[in-house]
């Protein structure tokens, strides 16, 4: 057996792939993504100061439970 190497583009193509299924997993659990808004407050909004992830964390979970202080059900 022999090693056969994947093209570029197709190992490319995959990162891209499995970096989507990894964000949309974690989205689905609610892990919000950290490295998407620093890159998007970089590319958008240089001039602010960018939340480190504890305190990015803090804020998604807030915004996506109301700051109740726990997960709800309904």
């Amino acid at each position: 057996m022999g090693t056969a190497l994947v093209p570029a583009g197709q190992h490319q193509a995959f990162r891209r792939t499995w970096r989507r299924l990894v964000q949309t997993a974690r989205l689905c659990c609610g892990v919000p993504d950290y490295d998407n808004y620093v890159r998007h407050m970089q590319e958008k909004h240089p001039e602010r100061e960018v939340m480190d992830y504890k305190t990015f964390f803090r804020e998604r979970q807030e915004a996506r439970f109301g700051g109740r202080g726990g997960f709800r059900c309904c």
